[in-house]
């Protein structure tokens, strides 16, 4: 056991007037299972990178412990798994390589397969394994859970619960749930760590905003009642100061020293009541630093002429000459929400591209009802690019509701003005999401639309799609997002 500390760690990207971090304190355990969490832009994968020594900062980070960082840079995807691993880690011995496969429940056979022939869950499986073969090293694990299934992530959560010593960046609560002891929590101000899993952190959260929010209300009276009682004693002042040269109704001249020591006494309590006003104001300011919250948002969704949109019939597509997926059967109707589960290669994005229109070869009876708008997401997002503006219009969405839903899912102005193509990938998908929600259409269908977008948004995007009920259609491997939303599940 050792403790890597950090001590008024200051850090700021090149030609970049905002601070990343400020003064940062805290201290780790390296025996610790840590969650990291946090808004998308926040930081958290450039204070892994700092951990790395990759950039210069101000501070301290001191540790008596290697770093490594997982995912791997794999440069020869075409060379078997076994050299895939030997160029990672060239002293590993195979059987302890065979032992964490086994934890995962991958076959020892692909090490003898090409690494690029693998599936995405088993290069990440078979990196993960890489990872933990190092001793003596404290791993930073960056989102392992993009391209896992739901039976692939319980897997690797699963083993991940078995080890110990590593920082874990992941958007899926499920999985950190299940795997970590600590959270280390980017928040707007502060990083902070806590121990328990996501889902104790959450609450703590919660309840901590809900008293500043309490505390902050009863601030903000107490600056009215006070700004409201300086005003009068100033102008009790003034007035008061007015008669010391004046003359009395009844014609007799003024006390001036009493007059005056009057007015110095009312001053005086002006001068506390302002003193105290600005003492609240203070305390005020100080609240609400790591409440994330934003307005209410009106989002409506086009009403269909028929109760059912789409109808599939024992449907089964075909692609490169082979079944992707056989007989498949179910509706979708106004109101509906349905999750399209799956393992991955079962055939969903296939599906959802079947129904937008696509040319997908298939076989079966597959109706869609005529002059159905859709707005599809797509798991794609390379090709934007420009700023948020010239975006919107070209799309012929509303900029002020687009910009509105991007400030809720923690967008600064500041980023409006940026170009998307510089955004992280979390952001580019809040800007696809956006844009959905403000389409004018009869059905929303999302194909994995969380990856890379922080848990507070993944929340906050639940909340918009409980209150507004849009029809959609979506396929995504977190599972809570899916228990939360779905009210239709179609599982293939």
């Amino acid at each position: 056991m050792s403790l890597i500390k950090v001590t008024n760690l200051t850090f700021a990207y090149d030609n970049s007037y905002d601070d990343i971090f400020e003064n940062v304190s805290f201290q780790i355990d390296t025996d610790w299972k840590l969650g990291f969490t946090g808004r998308n832009g926040r930081g958290k994968t450039t204070f892994l990178n700092l951990l790395l020594g990759k950039y210069e900062y101000s501070g301290t980070i001191s540790a008596n412990v290697d770093f490594e960082y997982f995912p791997f840079q794999v440069d020869h995807k075409e060379y078997n798994t076994m050299d895939v691993v030997h160029d990672i880690y060239p002293d590993y011995q195979q059987w302890q390589l065979i032992r964490e496969l086994s934890l995962l429940k991958v076959s020892e056979d692909i090490l003898y397969r090409p690494f690029d022939s693998l599936s995405y869950g088993e290069q990440t499986k078979v990196l993960l394994a890489a990872l933990f073969l190092k001793e003596n090293s404290f791993l930073l694990i960056d989102e392992p859970t993009n391209h896992l299934d739901l039976h692939a992530r319980k897997l690797v959560s699963d083993y991940l619960n078995t080890k110990h010593g590593f920082i874990l960046v992941s958007h899926d609560r499920a999985f950190l749930d299940n795997c970590v002891d600590h959270i280390l929590s980017i928040n707007k101000t502060d990083i902070e760590v806590q121990k328990g899993n996501f889902s104790d952190w959450w609450d703590n959260k919660q309840r901590q905003d809900n008293f500043e929010q309490a505390e902050n209300e009863k601030l903000r009276k107490d600056i009215k009642r006070l700004t409201d009682a300086a005003k009068r004693t100033s102008n009790w002042s003034d007035e008061v100061e007015k008669t010391k040269n004046g003359i009395r109704n009844s014609g007799s001249k003024v006390d001036k020293g009493y007059i005056g020591h009057k007015a110095a006494k009312m001053m005086k309590r002006s001068k506390s009541i302002e003193h105290r006003e600005q003492s609240a104001i203070e305390d005020k300011s100080k609240l609400l630093k790591n409440v994330e919250s934003s307005e209410s948002l009106k989002i409506s969704q086009l009403a269909y002429h028929k109760n059912q949109l789409v109808e599939l019939d024992h449907v089964s597509i075909h692609y490169g000459g082979r079944m992707v997926c056989s007989d498949i059967n179910f509706t979708i109707e106004q109101g509906e929400r349905i999750a399209l589960l799956g393992p991955n290669g079962s055939g969903k994005s296939s599906i959802l591209k079947l129904i937008c229109g696509e040319d997908i070869s298939f076989s079966g009876t597959f109706r869609k009802g005529s002059q159905l708008k859709i707005s599809y997401v797509s798991q794609d997002t390379t090709h934007l690019q420009g700023n948020l503006s010239d975006y919107a219009r070209s799309n012929g969405i509303d900029e002020s509701l687009f910009k509105a839903i991007l400030r809720k899912l923690d967008f600064s102005r500041v980023q409006f003005d940026k170009d998307i193509g510089s955004f992280s990938g979390g952001q580019k998908k809040k800007v696809l999401i956006a844009k959905s929600l403000c389409e004018d259409v009869h059905l929303h269908i999302w194909d994995e639309p969380l990856n890379f977008i922080d848990i507070i948004s993944r929340m906050q995007i639940e909340e918009l799609l409980l209150e507004h009920s849009p029809t959609i259609l979506f396929v995504e491997h977190d599972s809570q997002f899916s228990k939360n939303i779905a009210t239709k599940i179609v599982e293939l």
